[in-house]
């Protein structure tokens, strides 16, 4: 161990190579956002003429995007990009993380709508490129988070349901990728169907644009659950699953009224038994699933069902319909990759719509992974992408960008496990023509 420790403590540290590059697989996702044109989309979409900070918007979105895709979570996080030769593999100039600051202090209500318009619009264009569903169906997971922050500086944070102090941004993801198709950041005090309407019309707008043409289901959990939003929900012909809110009386009543007999049995745990049965309800199909332990020591303290609901219109089994409900707990997996992996576990400005602003850039940079790993080439529907997983493979490569007979080359470490699928990523990337502008 001494040997080994003075040999350590030989190695001395510099930081003068101007040609390494900290996150070399930012290549990958530049191409993209070039192929994709998004600077050129913030530009024109991005109108915040006469602001301070306002100038050249698209460059600073992608500042701001590249810097959250190489795991930045901070504002100043963005200096990482401005190392070494990082710069020389973006495809635009690189701003400094004050020059970003004053640039989301500048955003106002409807700049953060603007943005997400660019957001919308990016979506069509990489859902052109190979990323759509086609005529397939489309299932959407809405859903609610809490970003939780510390201080009393951040206008708009409150506590809300769960007693944390933070913001409580609308959430819609699609089921079998991942993507996020809409983002809203609302105050910490907003209940869970705050907006849901007006989200549900942008929401089916925006992917009906951008070439979803077969069916679409939303699912929901318990706290958006609204006759209103069923109600806009059939008017736009989109069918959906919406758990109902425990401890209703008229919807306790009509469960008690299912006969024995027609509960059915399902795959359940091991410790555990569960049943699912459907009734009407006001002229509307409701499922329950009811549940109970088996253990025997646990099952004295539970020693009743527990009641699961939820509204749909869909046409099939009970039992069928029941696991695909359930499998709206995706949602959550794509929530926290947004959170840990995407940027939005912390919200970095005292201004609301400046975190607004901020949540957009998130998602961008949570697609942009999505897409750098997988537009143009076949995806297993099983596959389930990890930006935490993509980035150590394809983004934090440690590279040198040298001159080879007049050619710029990015070289890697040698035996780099990932390498092949790095170069295999690349080609597929600039294989996908160019969108015009």
């Amino acid at each position: 161990m001494n040997r080994v420790s003075r040999g350590i403590d030989r190695i001395e540290v510099t930081f003068d190579d101007e040609h390494l590059v900290a996150n070399a697989g930012l290549l990958l996702v530049s191409t993209l956002a070039v192929r994709l044109g998004i600077e050129e989309i913030v530009n024109a979409t991005l109108r915040l003429v006469g602001r301070v900070g306002g100038a050249l918007p698209g460059r600073k979105v992608l500042t701001l995007v590249h810097a959250i895709v190489a795991g930045g979570s901070h504002i100043d996080h963005a200096d990482v990009l401005r190392s070494g030769a990082t710069q020389s593999v973006l495809a635009h100039r690189v701003m400094a993380p004050s020059t970003l600051g004053t640039f989301l202090r500048a955003f106002t209500f409807g700049h953060v709508r603007q943005l997400e318009a660019v957001v919308g619009k990016v979506l069509e264009r990489a859902w052109a490129a190979g990323a759509r569903p086609g005529a397939a169906r489309l299932v959407i997971d809405v859903d609610s988070t809490v970003c939780e922050v510390a201080g009393a500086d951040k206008a708009g944070a409150a506590f809300g349901y769960t007693k944390v102090l933070g913001y409580h941004p609308l959430l819609a993801t699609r089921s079998d990728t991942g993507e996020v198709l809409h983002a809203r950041m609302r105050c910490g005090s907003a209940n869970t169907a705050r907006g849901t309407k007006r989200f549900v019309e942008e929401l089916t707008a925006r992917v009906r644009r951008a070439g979803a043409s077969g069916e679409i289901v939303m699912r929901f959990d318990s706290g958006f659950w609204s006759n209103r939003t069923i109600e806009t929900l059939g008017r736009l012909d989109v069918r959906y699953t919406m758990a109902v809110k425990a401890g209703n009386v008229a919807v306790a009543r009509a469960v008690g009224a299912i006969d024995e007999s027609a509960w059915v049995d399902i795959d359940y745990t091991p410790d555990g038994v569960a049943q699912v049965a459907e009734c009407d309800y006001k002229g509307r199909r409701l499922i329950v699933r009811r549940t109970r332990l088996t253990d025997t020591a646990q099952a004295r303290l539970w020693p009743d069902w527990r009641h699961h609901a939820f509204l749909t219109d869909l046409d099939g089994e009970t039992v069928a319909i029941d696991a695909f409900q359930r499998h709206h707990a995706v949602v959550e997996l794509a929530i926290r990759d947004l959170k840990e992996g995407a940027g939005l576990g912390h919200v970095p400005s005292g201004h609301f719509f400046a975190n607004g602003a901020w949540l957009c850039c998130a998602v961008l940079a949570h697609n942009l992974i999505r897409w750098s790993a997988t537009l143009g080439q076949p995806r297993s529907p099983l596959e389930l992408i990890v930006a935490r997983t993509v980035r150590t493979r394809l983004v934090a490569v440690p590279g040198r960008l040298v001159n080879r007979s007049g050619t710029p080359t990015l070289c890697g470490p040698r035996h780099w496990p990932w390498a092949q699928l790095f170069t295999r990523r690349l080609a597929c990337l600039r294989a996908l023509p160019m969108v015009p502008i």
